[in-house]
């Protein structure tokens, strides 16, 4: 297991003790489905693949000029900072986000787009392939997110309603956040202060 998964994601199990039953923090890799968790490598991406990112923005950016378009409400607000959440629901926040990411760039990879994003949804089928291996799988019935983990996934969950436009834009425009801050943060674990 990477040195940032094992002693850095931590997922909340119960666990009995003498008082009834009790959360009790523990290692992501104890549980089944996380031992493939190796985030640590993406603490910092190449600047090839930098680069490949700055360009697609580049192109989106240059496209939009031809649209009209106007979105009123932010996705992604500037003040939400993976930070804010535990360790152990940074990497369910990113996966859903880097999830609507993908759907979002793969939709518009159909259009007049699709040679500069290959390069880039590659790198983020890469990435999202390495995180899944860190989220546990959704239980049908129990606990459910709470919190400010259960608002960003609930946001991200109403994004499609969005207009095409406007969630393109949003998703875009947030692409590095997610590449430099957010996917490096989950990398660096609990040292992500």
């Amino acid at each position: 297991m990477a040195p940032g998964c094992t002693l850095v994601l931590m997922l909340m199990t119960v666990a009995p003790s003498r008082t009834g039953a009790a959360p009790v923090p523990s290692p992501l890799g104890a549980l089944p489905g996380a031992r493939g968790c190796h985030m640590a490598q993406f603490k910092s991406l190449s600047p090839q693949e930098l680069q490949a990112f700055k360009r697609a923005k580049d192109a989106f950016e240059e496209s939009l000029l031809q649209k009209d378009w106007d979105c009123s409400s932010r996705l992604f607000p500037r003040t939400r900072d993976l930070r804010q959440l535990q360790v152990w629901e940074r990497p369910v926040a990113l996966e859903a986000e880097l999830a609507l990411t993908l759907n979002v760039l793969e939709a518009t990879a159909n259009s007049s787009l699709e040679h500069i994003l290959d390069q880039p949804l590659h790198t983020l089928h890469h990435i999202h392939s390495k995180l899944q291996a860190c989220v546990p799988a959704q239980p049908t019935a129990g606990p459910r997110p709470r919190g400010r983990l259960h608002h960003w996934l609930h946001r991200l969950q109403e994004a499609p309603k969005k207009s095409r436009d406007c969630l393109e834009a949003s998703v875009m425009f947030n692409l590095f956040r997610l590449l430099t801050r957010d996917l490096k943060c989950v990398a660096s674990g609990d040292q992500c202060v």
